[in-house]
């Protein structure tokens, strides 16, 4: 168990009352007293591309993350990055495509569109969907994994540590949008330098651990070393196939995953739904390329922290329960950082989780207030009422996580685990439903209710299938591999790609099938012309797709 001392108080002291401060000052500044419901959940026309970018990124990365996603790069190594290298990729395909129908429409929740492109059905469904992954599954995983990563490195009880960060997310929620967007501003400059101090200690331990000195020495012995932790792409031979299965990770069920998570989600695709066009896409393209950072942060001290248990160092400080927990790397680390950068490295981890969290009960907040409360309890609500529902709906629902979360087992799970058994049933029948809604206008209401419901029943049975037929046949195509019992499974990221395309296939089916019997779906404000991008934002785009591409021919 770690303990803070007194400069590591003093730094984090002082992030705390920085965000306070310049929380405050935004709210004061930028507030209105009689915001509107689009002004407090979306800060209409007030963000600026850097603050969307930002905030983007403060949001999506959490404690799952800095412990889980570190975790992995102890066990399997940098190919877990492929979360973050294609997420960066996907952001420019929501910018380019996604982007341009939701704003041309006005389209300001995920059940709003659903609404107007399908029906009422469906948008209520989503909804009760979302608000309970976002209380259940969400906001108690990021509650209870950051008070149990800051309890290792700081003492401080796991209650408390939940309390300190729920009081610290609500104040912060709810000042609305605004406040957030800003705010995650200063969020991600201690995320980025607190976790690059930790990635620095790293390298110049494993350089100490060969008997020199160096960051860059550190790297190199760490290709050395660790060879086999620096490649992106797994052979149906690698332990941690059934996990990422080779090219899948590049143009299967992780591009579903995805695009899913960044062009459906509310709590991702909120930041820039307030904004106009250029400064959104203009945001996307910012958070794309902090996305390529994020490996170097989070997982490049899981990698060194694996060089470094190799050498026999941290065996003690690695173990829980008596067995080897990967998840304990980043947290060992942090716990040898020298007094001051320590306190640097907590707030680091802090500004995630709070950031995280206020994103995701500013989401449930907006779909509530403006997807439920208004449709079906009080049609007749002002802004000022909207508001107000939206607030208490921050409160309780951070409430009820922290009630809640010690009682999930999230932590016997882990964190990436936990998150993905939950939502990688539903995620392609969402997405399926969200792209034909985009691209073909004869998709109907039945269709997209298909993709739920039957999205789910497909995922279940595939995930069971195992159990009921031997799939070895499935083998030589890397479809199915054995896993510790020898029963032949399909890789979790394959099953996704699978059941999007059948529900790909069961809409069109059921589409065609009623348009022909006379039904008329509603279609959205849709032209080749929205798809056009600046110049600016072309060349940004081609940079990144080009690191991108060296990254993976480097570290294939």
């Amino acid at each position: 168990m770690g303990n803070l001392a007194g400069p590591d108080l003093l730094v984090f002291f002082l992030y705390f009352v920085v965000v306070a401060v310049y929380g405050w000052w935004v709210y004061r500044r930028k507030g209105r007293r009689n915001a509107d419901s689009k002004d407090y959940f979306l800060a209409e026309d007030s963000l600026t591309w850097w603050a969307i970018g930002a905030s983007l990124i403060a949001s999506n990365i959490s404690a799952e993350q800095f412990i889980g996603m570190s975790g992995s790069g102890f066990s399997m190594g940098l190919a877990i990055a492929t979360y973050e290298w294609m997420g960066g990729f996907s952001l420019l395909i929501v910018a380019v495509f996604f982007l341009p129908i939701y704003i041309r429409n006005k389209i300001y929740t995920m059940p709003q569109f659903l609404r107007r492109r399908y029906d009422g059905r469906v948008a209520l469904i989503m909804s009760v969907f979302w608000l309970l992954l976002y209380v259940v599954v969400n906001l108690t995983s990021i509650l209870y994994l950051g008070a149990l990563a800051l309890n290792s490195v700081s003492g401080v009880s796991i209650t408390v540590a939940m309390l300190f960060l729920a009081l610290f997310a609500v104040v912060i929620t709810l000042g609305g949008m605004k406040v957030i967007g800003y705010t995650d501003v200063v969020q991600v400059f201690f995320l980025v330098l607190g976790g690059l101090v930790t990635t620095w200690l790293a390298l110049q331990l494993v350089s100490q651990a060969f008997g020199t000195t160096g960051v860059g020495k550190g790297f190199a012995l760490l290709q050395e070393h660790a060879a086999d932790h620096l490649h992106m792409i797994f052979r149906k031979s690698d332990p941690y196939y059934m996990d990422l299965p080779g090219l899948s990770v590049l143009i299967g069920g992780m591009l579903v995953v995805n695009l899913q998570y960044f062009g459906c989600n509310q709590y991702i695709t909120q930041r820039a739904l307030g904004a106009d066009l250029k400064t959104a896409r203009n945001g996307l393209l910012f958070a794309g390329f902090l996305k390529l950072l994020l490996p170097l942060i989070v997982v490049l001290p899981g990698i060194a922290a694996y060089a470094l248990h190799q050498q026999g160092l941290f065996h003690q400080e690695m173990m829980q329960g008596g067995e080897l927990n990967p998840d304990r790397a980043y947290p060992t680390l942090l716990n040898l950082l020298p007094a001051g950068l320590k306190g640097l490295s907590f707030a680091a981890l802090t500004a995630a989780i709070v950031a995280s969290l206020a994103g995701k009960a500013n989401s449930i907040a907006t779909i509530f207030a403006l997807d439920v409360y208004k449709p079906y309890f009080r049609k007749e609500a002002s802004e000022k009422q909207l508001v107000w529902v939206g607030k208490l709906t921050i409160v309780l629902s951070v409430v009820l996580a922290i009630a809640l979360a010690p009682h999930l087992g999230i932590d016997k799970k882990g964190g990436f685990q936990y998150i993905q058994e939950y939502t990688g049933f539903v995620s392609p029948g969402v997405f399926a439903m969200f792209l034909l809604g985009f691209l073909w206008k004869r998709t109907t209401a039945n269709a997209a209710l298909f993709a739920i419901v039957g999205g789910f029943l497909l995922s279940v049975l595939l995930k069971v299938l195992p159990q009921l037929v031997d799939l070895s046949f499935l083998y030589p195509v890397g479809f199915a591999v054995p896993n510790a019992e020898g029963v032949y499974e399909i890789p979790f990221i394959d099953r996704i790609g699978i059941v999007f395309v059948l529900c790909v296939l069961g809409m069109a089916l059921i589409s065609i099938r009623e348009t022909r019997r006379g039904i008329t779906p509603h279609g959205l404000e849709v032209d080749a012309a929205m798809f056009k991008v600046s110049r600016s934002f072309l060349l940004g785009s081609a940079v990144l797709v080009t690191l991108l591409a060296a990254l993976y021919a480097y570290f294939w």
